[in-house]
This record gives structure tokens, sequence and C-alpha cells, in this order.
């Protein structure tokens, strides 16, 4: 969240050192451990009293669904990801009947899946697909 490493550790704690003293460091090192587990127990508090106010419907709720990164991921690269390979079953099918049931990954296109990655090529001669949508 931060990034602190080590050695910004190290600098942060000498710094403090230089600031503070010897004498106060450990009063306001302290206080700061002290306001961070109030801070701790008030958004415990704050969690606990949400998910009583939303009701049993959302007791497996996960807080951290609310990240942006989390929440892109998984609303909208999974649908993307289904989406896909729906329209990869519907070229495959619909290649299937244009070539009368026989094979499309023998005879229509060679249709090679890596991953989620998905290319299709058409023998020599064959027109490719038109998408009135494109232009």
């Amino acid at each position: 969240m931060f990034d602190l490493s080590v050695t910004k550790l190290l600098v942060l704690a000498v710094i403090a050192l230089v600031v503070f003293g010897p004498h106060e460091l450990p009063k306001i090192a302290q206080q700061a451990g002290r306001a961070l587990r109030d801070l701790r127990r008030i958004a415990e508090g704050a969690k606990a009293d949400l998910r009583e106010g939303l009701g049993p419907e959302f007791q497996d709720f996960d807080f951290e669904d609310l990240n942006p990164r989390r929440f892109v991921r998984k609303h909208l690269l999974d649908d993307m990801e289904d989406t896909t390979q729906a329209l990869f079953d519907e070229f495959k099918d619909t290649s299937n009947a244009v070539m009368g049931g026989t094979s499309a990954t023998t005879t229509a296109a060679s249709v090679t899946m890596t991953g989620t990655q998905r290319t299709a090529t058409l023998p020599d001669g064959e027109d490719p697909p038109f998408d009135i949508e494109a232009t």
C-alpha cells in the first residue's frame, strides 16, 4: 500500500530520532501504536455495523471487492472472458453450419486457442466475414 522498504523505514526512524530526540521517541511511538489500534477497532466496528445493516443476504460480502482493481477484474474482465468464449463457440457453430456439418477446424478455418487469445485463419481465396457495424 505505501511501499515501505527496510531502507525507507530506517531513514524514517533516523529522522524521527533526530526530530524528537531519544527521550521523546518511545512516548510518541507508544501514542502512535495506540492511535493505530483505536483506528483499527473503529474500522472493524464500522464494518460490523454495515454488515448488520445490510442484512443476512450480504453476510459473505467482502469489503476488498470495493477495491477498484479487484472490482474491474471481477465484474468486467470475467464477463469479457465469458463473452469471448461465447463468441468463439458461435463462430465455430456457424462455420460448421456453413460447411455442411463438417469440422470447421479441418476444412473451413484453422482455429487456435492459447489461454485467452484466440486466432482464426481462413484458407486461400475465402473472404473474411463482413461486420456492418465495424465501419
